[in-house]
């Protein structure tokens, strides 16, 4: 496999393009109950597998050392919860190596499949055990994990963000879950189809009740959001939605170390509830959040972030924006530097926004001190390998 990194390389876009071509073409279904649309649409499905083969096969030939389970976990719990079945490796894989045959030509060896197929499985066997693992812990099969979810409260918290608080509605528990974890929803866009987005629960655990925090999704060149649109515009008090048990592995640590918490837009969401857990649990750390926007006005959960900040003892709030025409006293204008927020260097960092932010964002941490292993962040996209790499 190594002799062929260059050539597969050169080719692994085109590779994914008709790999996916050929994978919907022949199975329907996928892209009516388990892909994103959207991603599809946009071609960012399709670099994600180019950079997530390309990237792996890179660090297996020539950094064998670097640890990947970080990368396969988080991959494994996005997989979990949205249904992934064991036998869909078997599917990805045949249409993989057919896509490697169809682009490469005769350079597509004998000698050069084995490589990546073995490759190919080195990671879908790791994955099909971590997510088997998972789906014991909530005693579900595979692509059967949907439960049903009253809303009960609904909050436009800015013009483009909704939080919505839902209860099982069933007569069983509600699934325990973490701070900082998120549900995937499923909303029906025809008569057999729907389509499954991640959402960060925004509440803290415990009770019968958890809260997600939406953004209507959909930008100038990009294709609107079906599920946030949903979310938006469809759902009232009484809607009943379906909800997959909570996942995610970027959860609050329980160590004593300093806090540092940075989001920007809805990237709020799983740091609040994770604020609001140290609250309910009388936490004594040293706490530093950072929040980045626009303006005053299109930050979500702003008056909550404050009143979580008052409530505990050793915390602060550093805001800033691009727009400080109506911004709080104290904020800062856009670019922040960061060398002049006196972070701790121990600080134990918890980032969520856009990924291509967030990786600005780590870069500069690391040059201000921070141990890079202590730098966590969640991402919503398919592109999990270029964003953790």
């Amino acid at each position: 496999m190594r002799d062929s990194l260059p050539l597969v390389g050169h080719s692994i876009h085109e590779i994914a393009k008709v790999f996916y071509t050929t994978l919907f073409d022949e199975n329907p279904v996928l892209i009516e109950r388990l892909f994103n649309r959207a991603n599809q649409r946009t071609g960012e499905q399709q670099a994600a597998l180019a950079n997530g083969l390309a990237g792996f096969a890179a660090l297996v030939v020539h950094r064998p050392y670097i640890e990947i389970n970080t990368v396969l976990a988080r991959i494994a719990h996005k997989h979990a919860s949205v249904g992934v079945r064991p036998d869909q490796y078997q599917l990805v894989h045949d249409h993989l190596m057919s896509a490697f045959s169809k682009v490469l030509g005769p350079a597509a060896s004998e000698k050069l499949l084995a490589g990546w197929s073995e490759l190919y499985w080195l990671v879908a066997r790791a994955l099909i055990a971590k997510e088997a693992e998972l789906y014991r812990r909530f005693d579900i099969e595979p692509g059967k994990n949907w439960r049903k979810w009253l809303v009960v409260q609904r909050v436009q918290e800015t013009r483009n963000v909704v939080s919505l608080l839902l209860e099982p509605a069933d007569t069983w528990p509600a699934d325990p879950f973490q701070a900082g974890q998120y549900v995937s929803v499923a909303v029906p866009v025809g008569e057999w189809s729907f389509q499954i987005r991640q959402f960060s629960i925004s509440s803290a655990p415990g009770g019968d009740r958890l809260r997600i925090t939406v953004e209507r999704a959909g930008v100038p060149g990009r294709p609107a959001g079906q599920v946030s649109a949903h979310l938006h515009d469809d759902v009232t008090l009484g809607s009943v939605l379906l909800l997959s048990p909570p996942f995610g592995e970027v959860v609050l640590d329980d160590s004593t170390s300093p806090l540092l918490f940075m989001s920007s837009g809805v990237g709020v969401a799983p740091l609040i509830g994770m604020l609001r857990h140290l609250v309910n649990t009388g936490d004594q750390r040293q706490v530093t959040y950072v929040h980045l926007d626009s303006r005053t006005e299109d930050h979500p959960l702003r008056f909550e972030l404050e009143e979580l900040i008052a409530a505990l003892p050793h915390a602060r709030r550093v805001l800033a924006y691009h727009d400080t025409t109506r911004a709080p006293a104290g904020s800062l204008p856009l670019p922040l530097d960061f060398e002049s927020l006196a972070l701790p260097r121990n600080a134990r960092a918890y980032l969520c926004g856009p990924s291509s932010r967030m990786r600005q964002w780590r870069a500069s941490l690391v040059k201000a001190g921070l141990d890079p292993v202590a730098i966590r962040y969640e991402v919503f996209g398919p592109d999990l390998w270029r964003t953790y790499s």
